[in-house]
């Protein structure tokens, strides 16, 4: 099964694809490869859909849920990138950043969010990836993470 079919069996719904905040663009093919820019939590408007740290304003719950919209909003990135997502032979690598409150140590926990979206969506062996989570002091607008990644492409 593809990962169109995979989102239609389920009732997985893609967002608009976002557009870039400041100069540059929202994904770039070199060769066979797909390099999706860092992607953040935002509206259609351009603001973003939730702020703040995790491990202070938000729990890793809800840093895991604001990781799995990020994933939303880059597959639809990447479909409007190729036209399809069946297009997507498999996520390579991933980098998570979460903005992290002082002493919080469960980034991989918050970015398993995204993680998990992908193999729903590609499967097993196409979604799963290499990876890096990672805290951070601060991201652009206060949003509590932003995620990018690196796709094999037909």
């Amino acid at each position: 099964m593809g990962a169109e079919a995979r989102l239609k069996e389920k009732n997985i719904t893609l967002p608009r694809p976002a557009t870039p905040v400041a100069n540059y663009v929202g994904a770039v093919r070199a060769g066979n490869l797909l390099f999706v820019s860092g992607h953040g939590p935002l509206r259609a408007d351009g603001k973003p859909s939730a702020r703040g740290k995790v491990g202070r304003e938000l729990t890793v719950e809800q840093g895991y849920q604001v990781a799995r919209e990020i994933g939303l909003s880059l597959l639809a990135t990447v479909r409007a990138s190729l036209g399809s997502l069946d297009r997507v032979k498999r996520v390579v690598k991933v980098l998570g950043m979460v903005n992290s409150a002082d002493g919080f140590g469960d980034q991989p926990r918050v970015i398993n969010g995204f993680s998990d979206l992908m193999v729903e969506v590609f499967g097993e062996d196409s979604g799963r990836h290499a990876r890096s989570a990672v805290g951070m002091a601060e991201l652009p607008m206060g949003i509590p993470v932003e995620i990018e990644m690196v796709l094999e492409v037909e």
